[in-house]
């Protein structure tokens, strides 16, 4: 009997497949932002929604991120349940008061009597030379302010299971999705960015993180292509007789503590990469979380690798220098083993 063959999607794929089955149920869904429309996103994220739904639900915006955030908010407060696409999260200063006076804080200050149920979708990372005004993650900035979820996954079946939740949910959500994991032709083809998609509508929850493999010898947490970046690290490290426990993030607001401490309870040692900035930022939450609360389960400190505190370089060489990857994981974990 042949085996059934597994349906794949690119990230961006899967994205738009979320979204269109969260609108054929529900005539309240409608998406909104720049290029969205007949061009289906810069990154793909709302490809063939304009064809199958319209221009009355598929809304192409002017260059105005403070108007259709804001348009967006009001519509979620009147009973809708909008998708706004921000292009780059590094566009966010023009409109972040939308997003964290209004967007984040009305249902709070509305003592609940008002909810929020949308998702701001944004593009993130960097990897491809687009300089400092394109190239941030900016996990740690939304990650800080409540009365938002975040969350950032990192794979194709976690893209459209995330995006069914976050539409489903009552709260703000911050959806980011990294480039390099849509598949896009015009960019670097990665193996991650391709993943096996159900085709039947399907959700993954959005305060868990994922042990994408499990390992008796360190913790290494990662988020989108740093979790991809530590599955391969953890494949050389096992050549040298060293099992990672590779943990993606996938939710950045709330942050799943649980599996984070579990797995440091087994392996005594924790590195955590991120594709922000080092200071004030995710590896350093994470690492507070696991001092305050497993510090004695540690058998030596923890590391941290993030981009250094400088805004990233357009020069591919600078930029690589300065990104996290597979060479640089593996240098840390051995000099940690060799600490021991």
């Amino acid at each position: 009997m042949e085996t059934a063959k597994k349906r794949m999607l690119t990230g961006n794929k899967a994205m738009a497949e979320a979204i269109a089955q969260e609108m054929e149920n529900d005539k309240n869904v409608f998406v909104l932002g720049e290029d969205i429309g007949k061009y289906g996103g810069i990154f793909g994220s709302t490809q063939g929604l304009m064809e199958k739904f319209g221009p009355e639900r598929v809304l192409d915006t002017p260059i105005s991120e403070t108007a259709f955030i804001g348009a967006a908010i009001g519509a979620a407060a009147e009973g809708m349940r909008p998708i706004a696409e921000l292009m780059f999260v590094d566009f966010f200063g023009v409109c972040m008061d939308q997003i964290y006076n209004h967007m984040a804080k009305i249902p709070y200050m509305s003592g609940g009597n008002v909810r929020l149920p949308m998702v701001l979708m944004t593009s993130v990372g960097g990897g491809y030379s687009d300089a400092a005004q394109h190239s941030q993650t900016l996990y740690a900035t939304f990650a800080h302010m409540p009365g938002m979820k975040v969350v950032a996954p990192s794979t194709p079946y976690d893209l459209k299971g995330m995006m069914t939740s976050a539409i489903r949910d009552d709260n703000p959500v911050v959806f980011m999705f990294h480039k390099s994991l849509q598949g896009l032709g015009w960019m670097d083809q990665l193996d991650y960015a391709v993943g096996h998609v159900p085709e039947e509508s399907y959700t993954v929850p959005l305060d868990k993180a994922n042990v994408m493999r499990e390992g008796k010898d360190v913790t290494i947490v990662g988020i989108q292509m740093m979790t991809h970046f530590a599955m391969e690290a953890a494949e050389r490290l096992a050549q040298d007789g060293i099992e990672a426990e590779v943990i993606d993030l996938r939710s950045l607001a709330p942050i799943d503590k649980d599996t984070i401490i579990n797995s440091v309870k087994k392996t005594h040692r924790l590195v955590v990469v991120d594709e922000d900035y080092r200071s004030y930022g995710m590896t350093a939450e994470i690492a507070a979380i696991v001092s305050e609360e497993a510090l004695y389960e540690l058998e030596a400190p923890i590391k941290r690798l993030a981009i250094p505190d400088v805004p990233i370089p357009y020069s591919h060489v600078l930029e690589d220098f300065v990104l996290p990857g597979p060479t640089k994981i593996v240098e840390t974990v051995k000099q940690m083993m060799d600490e021991a």
